[in-house]
């Protein structure tokens, strides 16, 4: 911009005095984490258009969340199997080394071929120093009592004096053997490492961060009080699944991005790529005869609940965990048009849409490449399994274990590619349908009269409303 050109539409700081325009002094940066300036207005009928499809879909969620809404997960009889137990806190108080021989004097020596896992396993438990750790019970009614649990050489947690430690109960068994360790307490390290994430959030994202970590623990309330026990209750999955997101969907990205056009454009591209994903899982779940029930917990959940289903239990979790990816999407590429078009205000909407398509390529890139390798490093153990078994690549891709992880991440990969052309558009369309208005220049919030002549495009203006 050369000093004899007059600039086509006026700065940005004139037009934006506190409070002007903005239905209520907010001066919210809506963009995804970018640090953006205020988001550009649209008119008073796209925002009536937005709100008309908007509010009933919030009015929906609302009817859903109360008619489906669970009150506590159903009680059962515990079956003291995997995570179904009853468990106190403990304390290692005491170690201490002994021959495995003294320990294991009734298991008779071990025969076989020592070169496999089994029969080195047998002479590590014969021949090798073992432990015996001394355990304090430090929760429950019995606080203080203590019992002892042998270690073998060749197990993979060893314990250690002080440590602390997670115990079962089994009410059931001889007095000495009720308790047993099952796991190490973690909860500092765990609570520690969640501290340390909170302040790197509200270190670099201020209020921002603030806002997200409030939205991450509705997300957790959502989640722990009603898609669970809904579930649990005997709901379908996917209605249940497809409530619970579309709540936290709302609750995150306006309590985040604020209540504004580009937020409200975000939520509806997220919505429709939550629908693509819903219907796609929905007929390749069917078509593939997945049934959700591929290990121990799943099976362990079936046999507790024999009422709930599976597959759609299976649907919900991909819908459910497609949702954090695809709001980053949506925000992402609305608030790449809004800022295209607050730098060049006279671009129309095709010229909107292609300029962002091009930033949401790289975007797709990214994003599927990170989905397809959380979703391989979650499978890690499995994959190398199946190396290990030396199986062909069809024999492992078939197998159900690994088939719901294509689908869950190819599904999810679909619907997040979808998202970047359908978010672009409608963000393209709304924020470049605006005209300048009389009252929105005698607020101060339009193009000046003399600015005009200069726009190449009949002086299109935007008003300073939210």
């Amino acid at each position: 911009m050369t000093p004899t050109q007059p600039p086509p539409f006026p700065p940005p700081e004139p037009s934006r005095p506190p409070g002007a325009g903005d239905g209520g002094g907010h001066a919210h940066g809506h963009g995804h984490s970018h640090g953006h300036g205020p988001a550009a207005p649209v008119s008073q009928h796209l925002r009536k258009v937005i709100a008309a499809i908007l509010i009933p879909f919030a009015a929906a969620v609302l009817i859903g969340l109360a008619v489906l809404w669970p009150g506590g997960a159903p009680a059962h009889e515990r079956t003291g199997v995997g995570f179904d137990r009853q468990t106190q806190h403990a304390t290692v108080t005491k170690v201490v080394e002994l021959s495995c021989q003294s320990v294991n004097a009734s298991g008779g020596v071990p025969t076989g071929d020592t070169s496999t896992a089994e029969g080195s396993s047998a002479q590590q438990q014969a021949d090798g120093t073992c432990k015996k750790a001394t355990i304090r019970v430090d929760t429950g009614d019995d606080k203080g009592r203590t019992f002892n649990e042998i270690v073998q050489p060749d197990q993979s947690r060893q314990l250690s004096e002080g440590q602390k430690v997670v115990v079962a109960y089994e009410p059931s068994a001889p007095e000495d053997l009720q308790y047993s360790v099952t796991d190490v307490n973690r909860r500092f390290p765990l609570a520690l490492l969640a501290g340390v994430f909170a302040l790197a959030v509200v270190a670099v994202g201020r209020l921002r961060g603030v806002m997200a970590l409030v939205a991450l623990a509705i997300s957790f309330l959502v989640l722990n009080f009603f898609i669970l026990p809904a579930i649990l209750q005997g709901a379908n999955p996917l209605v249940v699944a497809v409530v619970g997101a579309s709540a936290i969907m709302l609750i995150a990205l306006y309590l985040c991005h604020g209540l504004s056009a580009r937020t409200s454009v975000a939520v509806l591209g997220t919505l429709i790529s939550l629908l693509l994903i819903g219907v796609l899982g929905s007929v390749f779940i069917g078509w593939a005869a997945l049934t959700g029930n591929t290990d121990d917990n799943t099976g362990l959940i079936h046999g507790l609940y024999p009422g709930i289903d599976m597959s759609g239990l299976l649907l919900a979790g991909v819908i459910i965990g497609s949702l954090g990816v695809l709001d980053d999407v949506t925000v992402t590429q609305t608030s790449a048009v809004w800022e295209l078009h607050e730098a060049n205000p006279s671009t129309g909407w095709r010229g909107l849409y292609r300029a962002g398509i091009r930033i949401g390529r790289d975007h797709i890139a990214s994003v599927v490449n990170t989905l397809v390798l959380a979703y391989a490093g979650a499978a890690l153990p499995l994959l190398l399994l199946f190396s290990i078994a030396q199986s062909g690549v069809g024999t492992v891709a078939n197998s159900e274990l690994v088939a719901e992880e294509i689908v869950r991440t190819l599904i999810g990969s679909i619907g997040l590619v979808a998202s970047v052309p359908v978010t672009t558009a409608l963000a393209a369309l709304v924020v470049s349908a605006d005209r300048p208005t009389s009252q929105a220049r005698a607020q101060g919030t339009g193009p000046a009269p003399d600015a005009r002549p200069a726009v190449g495009r009949g002086g299109r203006g935007r008003r300073r409303k939210r």
